[in-house]
């Protein structure tokens, strides 16, 4: 395996195939890319600067555990949608616990609704920001589906493209938004097949 000399100098995306290799380099260069940024993310989110290290540390320690497993088009948009995921499962188990303590003072039903509110606002912006990443055509297309309500006929009219076209670029769309998530959890799945 030959040495690469200056990792610093590598795109995202070659950084991303090194690291399905196993590079441990590619790695440590990510790593120091990408950490005071998904710090911010984090903390911004959580307004505490411990629980945002800590989770910015997990999130780089799973990337690494399953470096040859991940699908990364765009490791920028991977470790924010990552960092995000984190902090909206960790406000879930904080919200569990706070059931524990409260369960004699408050009906369970708030805290169900709640916890629907949290998860709904969750897969709403995870998909948001995979919709993002998707090339113009396939992210034209499933907006135009989801978010407009237009039929794969008025779509293909509005972009110029035949109706085949455009199924294959809405099929391509869902596809990839399912295969991003396949580290939620089975209430995001559930909510993402209602929705979708």
């Amino acid at each position: 395996m030959a040495k690469i000399k200056s990792y610093c100098n590598l795109s995202d995306q070659d950084l991303a195939q090194l690291l399905v290799q196993g590079r441990e380099d590619a790695f440590t260069e990510i790593y120091q890319r990408f950490w005071e940024k998904l710090m911010a993310i984090a903390f911004n989110l959580t307004k505490d600067q411990v629980l945002s290290e800590e989770i910015t540390q997990e999130v780089f320690i799973s990337l690494w555990n399953r470096r040859h497993i991940v699908q990364i088009d765009s490791l920028g948009g991977y470790l924010a949608t990552a960092i995000k995921f984190s902090v909206f499962k960790h406000l879930i188990r904080q919200r569990r616990q706070l059931q524990i303590i409260k369960d004699n003072f408050i009906p369970a039903t708030v805290f169900a609704d709640e916890e629907e509110r949290v998860h709904a606002r969750f897969l709403t912006e995870y998909v948001g920001g995979i919709v993002e990443q998707l090339p113009e055509k396939c992210r034209l297309v499933f907006q135009y589906s989801r978010y407009e309500g237009l039929s794969i006929a008025e779509i293909a009219d509005r972009l110029d493209i035949s109706p085949k076209t455009a199924e294959g670029h809405l099929t391509k769309a869902l596809k990839t938004i399912r295969l991003n998530l396949k580290d939620a959890t089975p209430l995001l799945l559930l909510l993402l097949d209602h929705k979708l």
